[in-house]
């Protein structure tokens, strides 16, 4: 029979602090001890975890639940850990309705809690539900959290994830008066991609190279004519790339869950297309702000990101891309905070060839050209530039084109080849006892040993190294996009044919060509 804790007793309830996609450990906790009438929150918070007295407070008054005339007191340890977010509301909350004596203290003790609480004693649903989820399952605790977020919590499954509409209800369930169901995982969502392939007219080269990147994770890079269709391309990559795996989804969903764009709990199997405007801030593309949150490139993690009219973006922006794109993690340090968030995304860019875009047809180019080309070409620089594997030219389409019944490969059967190409590298890294998940990842040893042409492969690929000038990261991605290349054919060996092939693709748009 529980009698309530002795005075001047210490409650304990458990929640976390976001740091990039690491949930740090946060043990909430609440005395109430003699002295002047008080309630004070420390440990570091922010003005949303200070405001919370006053939420509890007025919601509790709400419940009928009247507060000693004591000295309330909350710890948020560790103290020197800053606490940000209005989901410690609920927390503080039961710590505090432990040290009244209001629930058993040690089946809070036992629980990690997040969640907004209204001053009429609702709980209202907060971002970072499923890292949270995984914390607890780690911890061995259950999670207590408002309905808003049970379903996106229970996904985890390694923990019971018991969702409240309000305190009240919560208040029941830990007084075994009207016990909670634990709640359920809510429904994977297909999301909607657009189009067909089939439905773009003519550009058979630009097709056959949005396969080939899908294929392999391949970062391509169009260049072209306004209005021929380079965005339309684009948007149809999404419907040639396989479902996202179940750990992708999680990994994907996490940082998702942290930027609050999980909706009523649903995960996507679809892969993320991100597409920000070109004016984005630095922050807003790499990630940063208040409490450096998750950019565009985190949030397009295991999928495409796409920048139209790549050459208008800040030259920050642009070259701040160069080193995620190496190490599929990106950095954003703060003065106030230093975290990591995975970036391992397809990159897809479009550009026109000058800034009028009429650089391929004399009769409408301006008096500059071709250095109007080079000038506006020239805010992408050779650095960035080399780090696409495949970059293209996307000729204007003629009217005969457009004036055509829709033809061509479905997006469907090229997806069923892509899908074909995939399964068989990871296939082939399994084997070979890497992490590695498609070409793209491949380096070192592992792309010499599961990408080294035959001898007249290797022989064309060392004289076209040497034509064109070659980085060692051209080379190498050279390799990368000539293994795809065998693999969409379902060839073992990578021949002449196959370089061939890749090397074509590294011409367009070469800085030193």
């Amino acid at each position: 029979m529980f009698d309530g804790p002795r005075p001047e007793s210490v409650a304990r309830c458990h929640s976390v602090a976001f740091e990039g996609l690491e949930a740090r450990r946060v043990e909430v906790q609440c005395a109430v001890t003699a002295g002047l009438p008080g309630f004070a929150v420390v440990g570091l918070p922010d003005k949303a975890v200070s405001e919370a007295r006053e939420r509890v407070r007025t919601a509790l008054q709400a419940m009928a639940i009247a507060l000693p005339s004591k000295r309330i007191t909350v710890n948020l340890s560790p103290a020197d850990l800053p606490k940000e977010g209005s989901h410690f509301d609920l927390p503080i909350t039961l710590a505090l309705l432990a040290a009244i004596g209001i629930v058993p203290p040690d089946r809070v003790a036992d629980s990690m809690a997040l969640g907004e609480l209204s001053l009429d004693g609702r709980l209202v649903a907060v971002h970072g539900a499923l890292p949270t989820a995984l914390a607890a399952g780690e911890d061995g605790r259950v999670l207590l959290c408002p309905s808003g977020c049970g379903a996106e919590a229970a996904w985890v499954g390694a923990t019971p994830v018991f969702a409240a509409a309000n305190l009240a209800e919560l208040v029941a369930h830990l007084t075994d008066r009207a016990p909670l169901e634990p709640a359920r995982p809510g429904e994977v969502r297909e999301t909607p991609v657009a189009g067909c392939l089939s439905e773009v007219r003519g550009q058979e080269r630009a097709k056959r190279a949005l396969e080939i990147a899908a294929a392999g994770r391949h970062h391509l890079l169009m260049i072209g004519a306004p209005g021929s269709g380079k965005s339309m391309l684009a948007a149809r990559l999404p419907g040639l790339l396989p479902h996202l795996s179940a750990a992708e989804a999680l990994e994907t969903s996490m940082i998702h869950s942290i930027a609050g764009l999980l909706d009523e709990g649903g995960i996507s199997r679809t892969r993320p297309f991100r597409a920000p405007h070109h004016t984005a801030s630095m922050a807003a593309v790499v990630g940063g702000g208040r409490g450096a949150k998750p950019g565009e490139i985190s949030l397009a993690h295991n999928g495409v990101l796409f920048l139209d009219e790549f050459p208008e973006y800040p030259r920050a922006v642009l070259e701040t891309l160069r080193q995620p794109i190496e190490t599929g993690e990106v950095v954003v340090a703060r003065a106030n905070a230093h975290v990591k968030y995975p970036c391992r995304f397809m990159l897809i860019a479009a550009a026109n060839p000058c800034r009028c875009g009429h650089l391929y047809d004399a009769n409408e180019a301006c008096g500059r050209a071709p250095i109007c080309g080079q000038d506006y070409l020239g805010r992408i620089s050779g650095p960035l530039m080399d780090r696409f594997d495949l970059r293209i030219e996307v000729p204007a389409v003629s009217y005969r084109d457009l004036d055509a019944a829709p033809g061509g490969e479905t997006s469907v059967a090229i997806a069923a080849r892509v899908k074909t190409a995939r399964d068989v590298q990871a296939a082939r890294f399994a084997k070979l006892g890497s992490t590695a998940r498609v070409n793209a990842d491949a380096e070192g040893a592992l792309l010499d040993r599961i990408a080294m042409p035959d001898a007249a492969g290797k022989e064309m690929l060392l004289k076209a190294a040497e034509r064109f000038r070659l980085s060692a990261r051209g080379y190498h991605r050279v390799l990368r996009l000539a293994r795809t290349i065998a693999d969409l054919e379902g060839s073992e060996t990578v021949s002449t044919p196959h370089v061939a092939e890749a090397v074509s693709y590294r011409l367009i748009g070469a800085p030193e060509l």
